[in-house]
C-alpha cells in the first residue's frame, strides 16, 4: 500500500524473520559472535535465550544462511507441550525414515548418519527453536544423545534457542549435568534507546527507502512504546506507515508515533503509559485498587510468596500483586532446594504457579508443599502466561488477590 509513495522496494518492518534485514546492533552481534565461536570450536551446546520478539529467530536464519556444505544442519522450528518423542523429530529434521521404526532403531539409525558425515569430515548440528517448550525429561534425552560425542571429536553439536523460561529449566537440579555441557550462552537483550533509532534507520535502508524516514523524535516514542523489543517495533512502525500514507506525510513524526501507540494500547497490543508507570512505581492503595474483600484499616498488607519455574511469572506477579494491598515477601523457583530457603513465618500464603495438577510434582516436593505450614494457593500458571498478553490484566490480578485474601481469615471484631 505504502511501499511505492515512501520509495520501498518491499515492507521494511514485516513480522516474518527474514534474515536479510538482520540488524546487528551490539546485542545481536555478540549473539551472533557466540553462535558462530560455539560452531568453529565445536561446542557440545550453545544456549541462545531472549524475551518474545527480541530477534532470536532471525538471527538463526542469518547463521543458516552463512553455512556451507561441510555443516549438515537439522532444524527442529517449533516445540510444544505435547513435542512427543525426541528421536522422531530428530529423525525428520534431518531427513531420516523413522515410521514403524523403534527407538533403538532410530538411534542406530541417527549415529550412523552422525558418523557417516564426521567420516566424510562434515560436521552435524542440530538447531533447536522455541526450546522453553521442551520438558525436563526431553532435554535429558537430548543429553544422553550427546553422548555419542567421544573425547576430542565432537560428531554432534546441538544449539538450543529460547525465551527466558528456557534459562530457569536449565537451572533445575536434576539438569546439573546437562548445564555443566553447555559451552556457550548467551541472553539476548532488548534494543537500547540508540539501538532502536539505528534499527529503524537500518530497516528503511534495506528495503530501499529514506534512513531518515523516521525522524529522532519518532524514534524516541518508538522504544517508549515498544521498550525496544523488535517485534514490537516492526508492528508499531508498519502501523505508522499506514498513518502516515493516508495523511500523506513525508516524514514520520513522534505525533504520528503517539496516535498509533495509542490505539494499540486501546488493542491491548502495547502496555498502556499507565501500566507501564505503574510497574515501577511503588503500588497506591486507593479504591481502585483494592481487593474485593474489604480490607479493615488497621489490618496489614497480605504477605505472599510466590513459587514458580518462569522467571517471568515470578516477576509479573510479583509487580501485579503489588497494585492490590498484597507485600510480596519472596520469590523462588519451584523445588524443594529454593522452598528450603523460604520463611513460612514471614508469609501469609505461599501461591504455587502450576501448568499442571499437583499429581505431577515429583514426590519430595509434593510432600514439601502438602505440609507447608501456611496456606499455599494453586494457580494455574498457563492462564497467568495468558493475561500477559490480554488487556484487563488489572482484572486477573483483582481476581488472583481475591483468592488469595480468601485463604486467611478476616479478624474478628472487636465487641463494644
Amino acid at each position: 500500500m505504502y511501499e511505492s509513495f515512501y520509495g520501498f522496494r518491499e515492507k521494511p518492518f514485516s513480522l516474518l524473520p527474514d534474515a536479510g534485514f538482520l540488524y546487528l546492533g551490539s546485542k545481536h552481534r555478540m549473539a551472533l559472535t557466540l553462535l558462530e565461536y560455539g560452531l568453529m570450536n565445536q561446542a557440545g551446546f550453545t544456549v541462545v535465550s531472549g524475551d518474545i520478539g527480541t530477534g532470536k529467530t532471525t538471527l538463526i536464519r542469518h547463521l543458516l544462511d552463512q553455512m556451507d556444505d561441510s555443516v549438515r544442519v537439522g532444524l527442529i522450528a517449533n516445540t510444544h507441550s505435547t513435542f512427543g518423542d525426541l528421536l522422531q523429530w530428530i529423525s525428520l529434521a534431518f531427513e531420516l525414515p523413522f515410521q514403524g521404526k523403534t527407538k533403538v532403531e532410530m538411534y542406530q539409525a541417527f549415529v550412523d548418519f552422525v558418523i557417516d558425515a564426521y567420516a566424510a569430515g562434515q560436521r552435524t548440528v542440530l538447531i533447536v527453536d522455541e526450546a522453553q517448550n521442551m520438558s525436563a525429561e526431553t532435554l535429558e534425552e537430548l543429553r544422553m544423545l550427546s553422548n555419542i560425542n567421544a573425547d576430542k571429536h565432537q560428531v554432534l553439536q546441538v544449539i538450543l534457542v529460547g525465551q527466558r523460561e528456557l534459562r530457569d529449566t536449565l537451572r533445575r537440579p536434576d539438569l546439573v549435568q546437562f548445564a555443566q555441557r553447555i559451552a556457550v550462552d548467551y541472553h539476548l537483550e532488548p534494543l537500547t534507546r540508540e539501538e532502536t533509532t539505528g534499527y529503524i534507520a537500518h530497516r528503511c535502508r534495506v528495503a530501499g527507502g529514506r534512513a531518515e524516514l523516521f525522524d529522532a523524535g519518532a524514534c524516541d516514542a518508538v522504544h517508549d512504546f515498544t521498550g525496544g523489543v523488535p517485534r514490537l517495533i516492526n508492528l508499531l512502525c508498519d502501523t505508522a506507515l499506514v498513518y502516515g500514507y493516508a495523511e500523506q506525510r513525508e516524514t514520520i513524526d513522534a505525533g504520528l508515533i503517539r496516535e498509533v501507540g495509542h490505539d494499540k494500547e486501546q488493542g491491548g497490543l502495547f502496555r498502556t503509559q499507565a501500566e507501564a508507570a505503574a510497574a515501577d512505581t511503588p503500588a497506591e492503595t486507593g479504591t481502585d485498587a483494592a481487593p474485593l474483600r474489604p480490607v479493615p484499616a488497621a489490618e496489614r498488607n497480605l504477605r505472599v510468596a510466590i513459587a514458580s519455574q518462569s522467571e517471568l511469572i515470578r516477576t509479573y506477579l510479583a509487580r501485579l500483586l503489588g497494585r492490590f494491598r498484597i507485600d510480596v515477601v519472596a520469590t523462588a523457583a519451584l523445588s524443594q532446594e529454593d522452598l528450603a530457603g523460604l520463611d513460612p513465618a514471614a508469609m501469609d500464603v505461599l501461591l504455587v504457579e502450576l501448568d499442571d495438577d499437583l499429581a505431577n510434582l515429583d514426590d519430595g516436593l509434593r510432600a514439601r508443599l502438602e505440609t507447608w505450614p501456611c496456606p499455599v494457593l494453586f494457580n494455574d500458571s498457563l492462564a497467568t502466561e495468558a493475561s500477559l498478553s490480554r488487556p484487563n490484566r488489572l482484572e486477573y490480578g483483582r481476581t488472583l488477590s481475591n483468592r488469595l485474601y480468601a485463604l486467611v481469615p478476616a479478624p474478628p471484631q472487636s465487641v463494644a
